[in-house]
């Protein structure tokens, strides 16, 4: 083959090879308009009588300290049924609303346990970086006067004080699906010696794509453990997965209903892109007293459109995949203590944030698939609470509808 001839084959191979792997995004659904117009409709919870009072439960003497000193007195549903369950060493299946206490019903059993057993590890599994972020504080304010060594393993953190709190014999690890591979991989953790495993949201990790991360973790941890999973669903791959990783599971179902009965749900059409960001100025300013969540496509949309609420007057921030670890636990906290009353998010945000005083969700751009939206607007509909969603549909969009 002649040099031009070379120089052909080899841009043919490069060009294929880059098509090869380019990456490409899911297909955007198609969703009707119509479906994001529906009135709330709350269901009708019947009266729980709690079975146990916090006192009763067989807890070390410092961890019954501490929850009675925080005013636990009665037990939400979930942990009325699950913490009993967990202290004799069963393994739990969870299904329950957000919102509903599910961090104490797995926490109490898992401290309890690691402070009778030093031997005891638990490891335990988020789809999100708040949400791992989230348990770690919970459990360390119900570990307040313990010292039990933990680490937290997520994206967009610092590997090093990863690797600094591993190699100090973490009891403890938590983080995402992904980073937790990482950290296998590298061999700076070792599952073998794990005798608890926790799997929160399961459903939320598997939407996410996680199930062949979650897979090649479990694999590695004893056969012999004990496991709690926590879902909002239980569709046949969350059984399926369960079904493999653990031994005659106690099932424990207190879900009322889809957390978007609690929300009404509505659209805003607009003309133009000056129509739209005024009709959500309007939007905004009738809500000043409210905590809205607004969601876009993109990065830099998000963060051009918090920008522009800032200049308008409005206290705004922004949250996305590319911001740092840092900076999205800032303006998460700014967000929960009403230093800001509006956060702008990419789709990152609709998954593991519990912040249960949102009153409002705005979906300034059409999300990329119905579960997507369910997922947003269910920011919204928390423990029971009441709330509103709008969703910003062009003209032409939903004449073509």
């Amino acid at each position: 083959m002649t040099q031009q001839g070379n120089r052909r084959h080899s841009a043919r191979r490069t060009f294929r090879g880059c098509r090869r792997t380019t990456k490409r995004g899911p297909r955007k659904e198609q969703i009707h308009p119509s479906r994001f117009i529906k009135a709330a409709r709350p269901v009708r919870k019947e009266t729980y009588t709690a079975q146990h009072i916090f006192e009763d439960f067989a807890l070390e003497p410092l961890l019954r300290k501490n929850i009675l000193k925080r005013g636990f007195r009665t037990p939400s549903p979930i942990q009325d049924q699950a913490v009993p369950v967990g202290l004799a060493g069963g393994d739990i299946i969870g299904i329950a609303d957000t919102g509903t206490g599910k961090t104490v019903a797995f926490a109490l059993p898992v401290i309890n346990r690691l402070l009778k057993d030093q031997n005891a590890r638990v490891l335990i599994m988020a789809p999100t970086r708040e949400l791992a972020q989230q348990i770690l504080d919970e459990f360390k304010v119900m570990m307040q006067g313990m010292y039990i060594p933990t680490a937290i393993l997520i994206g967009g953190a610092s590997m090093r004080p990863q690797l600094r709190d591993l190699s100090r014999n973490a009891r403890i690890v938590i983080g995402t699906p992904g980073r937790i591979k990482d950290h296998l991989e590298r061999k700076s953790l070792r599952l073998q010696n794990f005798t608890m495993v926790v799997l929160d949201e399961v459903d939320r990790m598997l939407d996410m794509g996680f199930v062949n991360d979650m897979r090649t973790i479990l694999a590695q941890m004893p056969q012999k453990k004990q496991a709690f999973f926590f879902s909002a669903t239980m569709d046949p791959k969350v059984r399926a997965l369960i079904e493999t990783f653990s031994q005659n599971p106690t099932m424990i179902s207190v879900k009322t209903g889809d957390t978007s009965d609690y929300v009404e749900q509505n659209i805003v059409i607009y003309a133009t892109p000056q129509d739209r960001i005024k009709k959500l100025h309007d939007v905004l300013a009738k809500n000043r007293k409210s905590k809205i969540i607004i969601f876009d496509k993109t990065k830099r949309s998000v963060d051009r459109l918090s920008k522009m609420l800032c200049d308008r007057g409005f206290r705004s921030d922004a949250i996305h995949g590319n911001k740092t670890q840092v900076q999205r636990q800032r303006a998460l906290n700014k967000f929960k203590k009403n230093y800001i009353d509006v956060l702008v998010a990419t789709d990152v945000a609709a998954r593991g944030i519990d912040v249960p005083d949102v009153t409002h969700v705005i979906n300034y751009s059409i999300p990329q698939s119905y579960a997507d939206y369910v997922h947003r607007i269910g920011r919204a509909g928390r423990a029971g609470k009441s709330g509103s969603a709008l969703t910003f549909i062009s003209q032409q969009e939903h004449n073509v509808a």
